[in-house]
């Protein structure tokens, strides 16, 4: 376990109730031991974000991007925060870093040890999930599939006969 992990966990109590200084406090407590704590730099940056200071965020965010340069939360982060500050092109540009990150996450391999929930490892594996129960019977197909006597033929429709003119009374 982290030797930072219960301060940590105290810093985003501070956070969860809205004591955005007191988290800022703490989280500033662990990076003066240890400088180089990504979530703690990025915990202060969505301090100062939830604060309004939009400025600051950005700040400690390139501060952790630098930590991390491809991770995805960084761009995500930083890109509502230039949207807030009201940068949209360079939100924008932060957003696609975000999306690119997610892409490289979803073609790594899967770790050993197939802890993939959609893909089974082994056969024994597989059969775990199967029903129990026989093995379906094999059937023929009938030649010819019967009429579908619920869908009467409707009767065509025919015209009125045309109708004789009137003719004029004389009043």
């Amino acid at each position: 376990m982290d030797e930072f992990q219960a301060d940590y966990d105290d810093a985003m109590f501070e956070y969860s109730t809205g004591n955005f200084d007191g988290a800022i406090e703490r989280l500033e407590g662990i990076l003066s031991r240890s400088p180089d704590h990504f979530d703690a730099r990025l915990g202060i940056a969505m301090c100062h974000y939830r604060k309004g200071d939009y400025g600051r965020a950005i700040e400690d965010g390139h501060r952790a991007e630098k930590l991390r340069p491809h991770e995805q939360l960084v761009h995500t982060n930083l890109s509502l925060f230039y949207m807030k500050s009201g940068d949209k092109k360079t939100a924008e540009h932060h957003g696609l870093q975000a999306r690119i990150a997610s892409w490289k996450q979803d073609m790594t391999a899967p770790p050993a040890g197939g802890t993939s929930p959609t893909a089974p490892t082994s056969a024994a594996a597989e059969d775990e999930l199967k029903m129990a129960g026989p093995k379906p019977q094999a059937f023929k197909l009938p030649e010819k599939f019967p009429d579908m006597p619920w869908k009467k033929a409707k009767p065509p429709i025919t015209p009125p006969p045309p109708s004789k003119p009137q003719p004029p009374t004389a009043s």
